[in-house]
C-alpha cells in the first residue's frame, strides 16, 4: 500500500510538471504553431500523469472508470481543437507561410476556391425556371 501511495504521488508529481511546462511555454513561445505544439503534448500527458496517480492513490473501480473516460475524451478532443486552431490560425493570417516548409492547406483551400468558383459560374449561367 504505501508502494502504491508513493508511485502514486510520483505520477501527480510528473503530471503538475507537465502541465506547468505547457502553461510556461503557452507564455514563452513567440508563434501559434510552437504554443499549440509546446501545449498539447505535455498537456496531455500530464493529464494523463495526473489521473494515473489519483486513480492509484484511490484504488476504486469508480475511480479507474473516470480515469478511462477523462483520457479517452482528452485524446479524441485535444488534436482536433489544436488542428481547428491551427486551421483557422493560417486562414486568418497569423501564420506567415514563410514558416511552413510544407504547406499542405494552401493546395486545398486553392482546389475548395476552384470548386466554388465553378459552381458559382454554373449557377449564374443557368437560367430561373417560371
Amino acid at each position: 500500500m504505501i508502494v502504491l501511495d508513493f508511485i502514486s504521488a510520483i505520477f501527480v508529481l510528473l503530471g503538475a510538471f507537465l502541465c506547468l511546462t505547457a502553461a510556461i511555454s503557452l507564455v514563452r513561445f513567440p508563434d501559434v504553431l510552437g504554443k499549440l505544439h509546446a501545449i498539447t503534448k505535455p498537456q496531455v500527458l500530464g493529464l494523463i500523469a495526473i489521473s494515473t496517480g489519483v486513480t492509484l492513490g484511490v484504488r476504486t473501480w469508480w475511480a479507474f472508470s473516470v480515469m478511462v473516460l477523462i483520457i479517452m475524451f482528452q485524446l479524441l478532443t485535444s488534436p482536433v481543437s489544436a488542428s481547428m486552431v491551427a486551421r483557422g490560425s493560417y486562414r486568418s493570417g497569423i501564420i506567415p507561410s514563410r514558416n511552413l516548409q510544407l504547406d499542405h492547406l494552401a493546395e486545398d483551400l486553392e482546389e475548395v476556391d476552384d470548386r466554388d468558383d465553378s459552381a458559382l459560374n454554373l449557377l449564374s449561367k443557368s437560367k430561373p425556371r417560371t
